[in-house]
């Protein structure tokens, strides 16, 4: 069947494609797309190869939300015209017969895929609006997170970094009671951290940020979470902790080797965590669940909204580094 998808290049240029996506087989089901999001710091991982091992030419996007087109033979819990959110399509073919590796390939205008898979489909909450559920994996991964660590009501916790997975944390912050400190660089995510809750914004840029820290939490802070995925921030963000604190690898580091020094989480005697995913079902329903009811506004990260026939474009602002961008969702209920 016909779709239409954005196909990165070797080049790392972006381009719109038709395609052909197999019928689905009986345990699969056939989703038309209304909405994906875009994941900047996962999706450019793969493009750039941060991520190792994937070919080009590649579709990416591994959330969105849509409604059921097709079900095969044996798929008992899905039907025509259900509202689903899903992670992954599956097979993608250009026209000259050229595959297209699916890094997870939700970019496009139809998916085919194993609904009851842990990178399936499933049906979306009554009442949940497409377009801010198809940004679900990001705050699903920040709750995971939080879960992990356990911070407690009342403790003083650093996010370092303030993409959508460090926005996600400080949501799943806010909802626990904790003293919350935003770090970023950008002012537009940093206004985003504020709108979600925040208490404390600093400006890595113009701040010593353990400076301001200590102002806080004289003695450090109880939990801090390394979110920006971006190896030298390792060090600065454990000096934050304080002793017997906790420690959160948030972000994801890529396949080469990294370093830190070890004194400062020894001396502090740290617990570390690293959560991986995003907490698969339970968090994924969580997120979607307190966005229907209104008690995660995650509306406020969607920074620009573009048509399908514009993807493209958005993908090049992206890898131009325009520093607006923080959460991007594609519209293709017209493709």
């Amino acid at each position: 069947m016909k779709s239409c998808a954005l196909i990165a290049w070797e080049d790392q240029h972006f381009s719109l494609e038709d395609v052909e996506i197999p019928d689905p087989a009986p345990d699969q089901i056939r989703i038309k797309t209304h909405y994906s999001g875009v994941s900047i710091g996962t999706e450019f991982a793969y493009i750039t190869g941060k991520i190792a091992g994937t070919p080009h030419p590649m579709c990416t996007g591994y959330q969105g939300t849509g409604t059921v087109e097709a079900v095969g033979a044996e798929i008992i819990n899905f039907r025509e015209g259900d509202e689903v959110y899903f992670r992954c399509g599956e097979s993608i073919i250009l026209p000259a017969g050229r595959s297209v590796t699916s890094a997870f390939g939700v970019h496009a205008s139809r998916a085919v895929l194993k609904p009851n898979t842990t990178h399936g489909a499933y049906h979306l909450i009554e009442g949940a609006d497409m377009e801010t559920a198809s940004l679900y994996v990001m705050p699903a991964v920040g709750l995971y997170g939080v879960d992990m660590a356990n911070p407690r009501m009342g403790e003083t916790v650093v996010v370092y970094g303030c993409g959508l997975i460090g926005l996600g944390v400080i949501a799943a912050l806010v909802h626990r009671g904790c003293v919350v400190a935003a770090v970023d660089k950008l002012s537009a995510r940093l206004k985003i951290a504020g709108d979600l809750g925040a208490d404390y914004l600093i400006d890595a840029s113009s701040s010593d940020v353990k400076d301001e820290v200590l102002k806080i939490t004289p003695d450090g802070a109880d939990v801090v979470f390394e979110s920006t995925g971006n190896p030298d921030c390792i060090d600065p963000s454990i000096e934050l902790c304080r002793r017997d604190g906790s420690y959160v690898w948030q972000g994801y580091y890529g396949t080469d080797p990294i370093s830190m020094r070890f004194p400062p989480p020894h001396g502090r005697r740290l617990k570390m965590y690293f959560p991986c995913d995003d907490g698969l079902q339970p968090c994924r329903r969580a997120v979607l669940k307190n966005m229907t009811l209104g008690s995660l506004q995650w509306e406020r990260c969607i920074t620009h909204r573009v048509d399908y026939t514009d993807a493209d474009k958005i993908f090049g602002q992206i890898k131009r580094g325009d520093e607006t961008i923080v959460g991007v969702t594609v519209n293709w209920t017209e493709a």
